[in-house]
């Protein structure tokens, strides 16, 4: 192994592909021209460009390029879909639904419109973390707008039943919007075919740039969208600001790139998942995995370890790059909110990790790191045993 920590966060931010990076840095050096410059050949190339990389883009999820917005990631592109579509909609529809277990940034786009008196039901989830279908069918009705459920979980990697959740807000007439920053070049998608109205991606999630993202919006027919920002009215007029050139190619190639390799990537890194799963469970007897095993994406996986504290766990892992499976404030830890939302135990809420593989994980970094974390969880248990005979 390297002096450098093995990295497993990849729900966090994937590294960028350096095919993405090498066709990204003539556009910050020699082709520096503002991609919305009529007026010569340097705005004419970065047009092209960016244009080009919208193609990529709405390529990997079946949309058509006129349907991609540019946005500085998903959580703009969650702003928008959620608080933009809500408040373009007529007065007659004012009932938002989500998820317990959603992004921060949709969870609190929803709390925006409850106090500019719009209703929201935040649905609960099943002990797998997934969406029960019976009961999102039943809170729909004619008043409902839009119901926005993430496609892949950033904590649990769950992956909720996307075709069946746009077919029930059809019946309604409903919009549907899902967060799929986490699933985007992960698992196929196709917004035509599964029903999809608005869907939300980040660029340095599936190994582009970090810094821009895209909101995907349906034409056929038109979905109205208040925009977020005053300007200059650039993509169409729905999201004002210079598109920046470098990142949107950036983000383009990730995309051509992923469109190419779903499958062969899942099936190499549900591999190695599962290695690093026999190591775990065949050392360790009372390890618990979070959210459903089977219908997850394969390079997550989030795990409590009874009566170890996460963030002493990972103190003693210094050489790996892991998450804790609570969110830190910068005054307290506090428990994850996904965590609660799928019925996870008071005394388990702290004892979670998060591991994710991805495109550069090699097998002797899964193999290394299930026998560090066994290593620190064991001694961490003799520690305790120790201390409560004393």
């Amino acid at each position: 192994m390297t002096d450098e920590p093995v990295y497993l966060d990849y729900q966090a931010t994937t590294p960028i592909d350096p095919r993405v990076r090498d066709v990204m840095l003539p556009w910050f050096d020699e082709m520096f021209g503002n991609p919305h410059s009529s007026d010569h050949a340097y705005g004419w190339a970065a047009e092209q460009a960016v244009e080009e990389a919208r193609i990529h883009i709405a390529e990997l999820i079946g949309a058509k390029p006129n349907e991609i917005t540019f946005t500085s990631g998903a959580t703009e592109a969650n702003n928008l879909a959620v608080k933009g579509t809500v408040r373009a909609i007529t007065p007659d529809r004012n009932h938002v639904v989500t998820c317990a277990t959603e992004h921060k940034c949709v969870l609190e786009s929803c709390a925006r419109l409850e106090r500019e008196g719009f209703t929201v039901t935040y649905l609960p989830v099943e002990k797998n973390g997934l969406l029960d279908l019976e009961l999102l069918e039943n809170v729909l009705s004619d008043r409902t707008a839009l119901v926005s459920i993430m496609a892949v979980n950033n904590e649990i990697g769950v992956i909720q039943p996307l075709t069946e959740i746009a077919s029930l807000c059809t019946r309604v007439g409903a919009l549907f919007h899902t967060d799929a920053a986490q699933a985007v070049a992960k698992m196929p998608i196709d917004v035509n075919v599964m029903g999809i109205d608005l869907l939300s991606i980040s660029a340095h999630k599936l190994y582009g740039p970090m810094g821009i993202g895209a909101l995907y919006v349906r034409q056929k027919p038109k979905i109205e969208i208040e925009p977020l920002l005053d300007g200059g009215g650039q993509e169409r007029g729905l999201r004002s600001g210079t598109v920046p050139a470098p990142l949107a190619i950036g983000f383009g190639e990730a995309c051509r790139i992923g469109l190419e390799n779903i499958s062969e990537e899942a099936h190499r890194i549900t591999l190695l998942r599962d290695q690093f799963l026999a190591q775990i469970f065949g050392s360790l007897d009372d390890v618990k995995l979070n959210g459903d095993l089977e219908k997850r994406i394969p390079g997550n996986l989030n795990l409590s370890f009874p009566d170890i504290d996460a963030q002493d766990l990972m103190m003693r892992l210094p050489s790996i790059a892991l998450s804790s499976g609570s969110a830190c404030t910068t005054s307290s830890v506090a428990s994850s909110h996904v965590l609660q939302s799928i019925g996870v135990e008071k005394r388990l809420l702290h004892n979670a990790i998060r591991i994710g593989f991805g495109r550069f994980t090699v097998e002797k970094e899964v193999h290394f790191a299930a026998k560090e974390i066994i290593q620190a969880v064991l001694s961490l248990k003799n520690v305790t045993q120790i201390y409560e005979k004393n």
